[in-house]
């Protein structure tokens, strides 16, 4: 429990639409850091509210259909998207990646089996696969597996 911080959440928000549906936790007062919807995410009540044990905390956010356009093409910092699936392993190289690049870069992940769509759109057609968006627009595509290092140079030359 050492390694666990508490929330407290305020609210709880839906989102339904023909398109998509999503529930958002409102969390309050402060946002120490993301929570991500992962198979390995450990969360659980306490007295206080919900209690989030730190293994499960990360740089990298969950993008949907829905928070596409938000997140990803109206970004004001360069973005990488890994494109993954939950029948795969997950690329902790991200997670460092995120970590490494705070402030300076976005990092989310997109389960393709969620959203196929975009995954055609893009032309994507194996996994793992990561996108590189700057200013609204699709940069780079790099597909397979991929070394924290040519992440880090990719990045680096989108970086103002």
């Amino acid at each position: 429990m050492a390694k666990c911080f508490q929330m407290s959440i305020s609210a709880i928000h839906q989102t339904k639409s023909p398109f998509c549906c999503s529930t958002k936790l409102l969390v309050a007062p402060i946002k120490p850091a993301i929570i991500t919807p992962l198979p390995s995410i450990r969360t659980f009540k306490g007295n206080g509210g919900l209690i989030a044990c730190s293994y499960s905390v990360n740089q990298v956010e969950v993008v949907t259909a829905c928070s596409w356009t938000e997140l990803v093409v109206a970004a004001d910092k360069p973005v990488l998207v890994e494109i993954w699936a939950p029948w795969r392993e997950l690329c902790q190289v991200i997670d460092e990646v995120a970590k490494e690049y705070a402030g300076k870069a976005l990092c989310y992940r997109l389960n393709i089996d969620d959203y196929p769509n975009i995954a055609l759109q893009y032309g994507i057609a194996s996994i793992p696969c990561v996108i590189f968006y700057k200013n609204g627009e699709n940069i780079e595509i790099i597909c397979g597996g991929v070394s924290k290092s040519t992440l880090s140079v990719t990045l680096d030359k989108y970086l103002d």
